[in-house]
């Protein structure tokens, strides 16, 4: 029997946030051969190791890796040592200026170590594209640019604008897209990952795989995340960035000032929040049956959780709150640890949100009612309030523990540690 979720279950998890596949019915017909034979889909992305850290911008492609890591196929991070000598022309409207082989290897290593806040180590396959680029003789450079014309090569938007304004191009930058092309080639790769800007060279991928008798990859472009600002891309010469080594607190204060439209973006390419539950949440926020401020917050948290960790992501939303809303010390915020076996109830029926809580024995253990019936006599009452939501439903759905939600009675508040 096969180990691999159902083909339409897997679909809806890779096409969250994604912005086009090229072609969604053969990523199908790979899905579905998968599951029938039990192997898993070789799925990569490459990332040129051309600045020593990152920003939140550059882990939405990580985060879709972790998406097909979830659903149990290979992932690879490919690094483009090799790439990165070339540059990578996308975007660019001059040349980019080669890095030295010291400057790439010392990125690399950052980059690893940044990676594996996301990406599960012991399960992603870590590839370096000098393997085989640095390996190709002259001739097998020959043979390999004979795939391609030039006019090929000027279809690309950006090639094609600077050819237009008299724009130098130098031809090292023409074997940008072949050599990433290749990479698909020498990985055997499924599918291959990148940004909208990057569909070119993911097509070229395509074409090389047939044109060396492999089967074509599947192409999964993601948008490009708009910055602080919610207009520019996100980048650090822009000043709208938020990197993923930042302080917490910092961490946590910017995702805060992002516009309640911007919060939806954030939620569908920076969390593994599933599209219905995204759209449950807008639903919700349209029938001022919950607050924006409350749901940023959580997004704000489960941000800072995944680079910085729980306890850094609980003390940067107290320090805050006391900052920003000055509504309580935070020391008059308790923090405490809930075993879920005390409180709650599997619900496997339940995908996304797994555990049913009793709201009233929550409520209990938190120390917010001396017993169950005078929790629940508070919650019928609509002095209970959950993430700044009013709870008068006995049960709560949330996702698997360890999960930190606010809990007010009245004028008290605890901050509720659930875990397993």
């Amino acid at each position: 029997m096969s180990t691999f979720a159902p083909v339409d279950e897997q679909l809806a998890y890779i096409k969250k946030g994604s912005a086009e596949i090229v072609k969604e019915s053969e990523l199908r017909a790979k899905l579905e051969k998968s599951r029938t034979s039990g192997k898993p889909l070789r799925v990569k992305a490459g990332f040129d190791p051309t600045a020593p850290d990152l920003h939140l911008g550059h882990t939405v492609l990580m985060r879709k890796l972790k998406h097909f890591q979830d659903l149990g196929h290979t992932v690879i991070f490919l690094i483009g040592d090799f790439t990165g000598m070339i540059g990578d022309p996308t975007g660019r409207s001059a040349t980019r200026p080669p890095l030295s082989p010291e400057e790439i290897k010392q990125n690399a290593k950052t980059y690893l170590a940044q990676v594996f806040k996301i990406l599960s180590q012991s399960k992603t396959e870590i590839r370096h594209n000098s393997e085989w680029l640095g390996k190709l003789k002259g001739e097998d450079w020959v043979r390999l640019a004979a795939k391609f014309t030039v006019s090929q090569m000027l279809e690309r938007e950006d090639f094609h604008k600077r050819f237009l304004e008299e724009k130098p191009i130098a031809l090292h930058e023409l074997l940008y897209p072949l050599a990433q092309g290749y990479d698909s080639v020498a990985l055997q790769a499924d599918v291959e990952l990148g940004g909208t800007d990057q569909k070119f060279n993911l097509l070229v991928g395509r074409e090389l795989q047939r044109a060396y008798g492999q089967e074509s990859q599947i192409v999964l472009t993601m948008p490009i995340l708009e910055g602080l600002d919610g207009v520019q891309k996100m980048s650090k010469s822009l000043n709208n960035a938020i990197g993923i080594n930042e302080p917490p607190l910092e961490m946590y204060g910017k995702i805060m000032s992002v516009s309640d439209e911007m919060m939806w973006r954030y939620y569908e390419l920076l969390t593994d929040v599933s599209t219905v539950d995204v759209e449950r949440m807008q639903r919700q926020v349209r029938l001022s049956e919950r607050h924006p401020m409350a749901l940023k917050q959580h997004l704000a948290r489960q941000i800072v959780q995944d680079f910085q960790g729980l306890e850094a992501s609980l003390k940067a939303e107290t320090d805050w709150s006391r900052q920003f809303q000055q509504r309580e010390s935070p020391e008059a915020i308790d923090i405490v640890e809930v075993r879920v076996n005390d409180i709650g109830q599997l619900a496997p029926h339940l995908h996304e949100t797994p555990w049913l809580i009793k709201v009233d024995k929550l409520i209990q253990k938190a120390g917010l009612a001396s017993s169950v019936t005078e929790g629940q006599r508070k919650r019928e009452q609509g002095a209970v309030r959950i993430a700044g939501d009013v709870v008068k439903d006995p049960f709560l759905p949330i996702g698997l523990p360890p999960q930190v939600i606010d809990v007010r009675v009245g004028r008290t508040m605890k901050r509720v540690h659930i875990v397993l």
